[in-house]
């Protein structure tokens, strides 16, 4: 599709994007939805084991931010991480490849869904272990700090990791050396099957950073834009040595926990209001469409783009083969990486 000039915006995000750039996005978006659909297909048919955490109805938080990071920024994550792969451009070929354990894959097969790095696009995980990763978030601030460059790290937790006392304890650390993190809450309300209102006596979670004396906000999660232009205030105000950055994005997964959770401690009806109403992806498809940049039939054409895409990468990793006996014994440890590798 031809993208037609012109800008459009966001009222809530008080941003203006470019119809490419708005285009861009609705991709991403797209992208990491149709992968999420066809793993979950896949997992239904046995060829992904163990535990399959889908990104459905959160694409807007991360396609946001990476709108608004740089080469040289790095991100960290838990477990719910496929859409924040394929949001830094690793290949979906090969994330689909470790989701089904075959040596193609990111990890040689051997992390599967929690475990993929990418050291080329300055991933570092996918972590199993709830809230593990927010001070390892910390430590590669801390080294880009030490380094003198101006690189920031998006460390992505949730809800139900934020009440973990790791945090907080990174928050203090963070606010007192002054470390270029942006600390992004992906509130999508439930944690693993508690609700924000039962969990915890002080669900703004952007203001716990108050203490510390740590900025933060809170965003709206579906809307791409707004997301783009909170992320852009973050980096802004850590790469000028300002220190640690907050962001509460109030987002909503629209499947389980994982694909073991039937989700009975909410209503169908509550999930599809969400979709009809506030559903991110749709949201980018009336901007493209009410302003002119692009037709039904050229969002169509987008559609079936990437669903290639992803049928690509599904038989790509179907026709992977295992990995051999002996990579067990492999990447056991790590060789010490040389000053400012």
């Amino acid at each position: 599709m031809a993208a037609r000039k012109g800008s459009a915006s966001s009222a809530k995000a008080g941003a203006n994007v470019s119809a490419e750039e708005l285009t861009q996005y609705y991709r991403d978006m797209l992208l990491i939805r149709r992968f999420e659909e066809k793993a979950g297909q896949l997992y239904g048919m046995g060829l992904i084991g163990g535990f399959c955490h889908l990104y459905i109805g959160q694409e807007a938080v991360v396609v946001g931010l990476e709108a608004a990071a740089k080469e040289g920024d790095k991100r960290i994550t838990s477990y719910r991480d496929h859409g924040h792969m394929l949001a830094c451009g690793m290949d979906p070929k090969g994330v689909m490849a470790e989701l089904t354990g075959r040596e193609d894959g990111y990890s040689k097969g051997k992390g599967g869904s929690m475990h993929m790095f990418s050291k080329e696009k300055h991933f570092y995980g996918g972590h199993g272990i709830v809230a593990a990763q927010v001070p390892l978030g910390a430590g590669l601030a801390f080294s880009d700090k030490y380094k003198g460059n101006d690189n920031v790290t998006f460390t992505y937790f949730g809800d139900g990791a934020a009440n973990q006392g790791q945090v907080a304890e990174t928050y203090n650390m963070a606010q007192l050396w002054d470390l270029p993190v942006v600390f992004v809450i992906e509130n999508n309300q439930y944690a693993m099957g508690t609700s924000v209102q039962r969990a915890t006596k002080s669900p703004d979670f952007y203001e716990r950073g108050i203490a510390y004396g740590i900025a933060g906000e809170e965003v709206d999660g579906m809307d791409v834009l707004a997301v783009k232009a909170a992320g852009e205030k973050a980096v802004a105000h850590c790469r000028s040595g300002k220190g640690p950055y907050i962001l509460e994005i109030k987002t909503y997964r629209y499947r389980g926990h994982s694909m073991s959770d039937p989700a009975k401690y909410r209503t169908r009806e509550e999930v599809q209001k969400i979709r009809e109403e506030r559903d991110a992806i749709e949201h980018v498809r009336q901007l493209l469409l009410t302003g002119n940049h692009a037709t039904e039939d050229d969002l169509k054409a987008i559609d079936k783009e990437i669903k290639g895409v992803v049928n690509e990468a599904a038989e790509f990793a179907k026709e992977s083969p295992e990995p051999a006996l002996e990579e067990l014994w492999t990447d056991i440890y790590a060789d010490a990486a040389p000053q400012n590798a």
